[in-house]
């Protein structure tokens, strides 16, 4: 089992994500399309693999990230966002995609993550 959350204010942008995802060996999906939305979703449910944009309609994937990451622990985690430079808290370990990212892009990060 897989739990993904996808953290992305466009929402095609994100179904697709999810069917990509799913696909490739992803079992469930929460979606939040701002920051508050997204740490009250990893709350409910701790995701396993995080996909997130880096600007968000409020807030930052980023920071999104850095709070789950401080109450939850380390887990992988895929920025998939047009503006790859404002990654700003981003780790090392982050895969950092530049929309728009093929699925074989996508794909292949997601496999990377799995096996982190």
């Amino acid at each position: 089992m897989c739990h993904v959350l996808i953290i992305e204010d466009e929402a095609l942008i994100a179904l697709d994500l999810q069917d990509i995802l799913g696909a490739t060996g992803a079992t469930t999906f929460a979606f939040a399309e701002t920051q508050q939305e997204a740490i009250a979703a990893a709350r409910l449910q701790r995701p396993d693999v995080i996909t997130s944009d880096v600007m968000l309609r409020e807030g930052t994937g980023p920071q999104a990230v850095a709070t789950i990451q401080y109450e939850m622990g380390a887990m992988p985690v895929i920025f998939i966002t047009a503006t790859p430079g404002a990654c700003r808290p981003c780790l090392a370990e982050d895969q950092i995609l530049a929309k728009p990212a093929s699925d074989a892009q996508v794909r292949a990060a997601f496999h990377v993550a799995r096996n982190h």
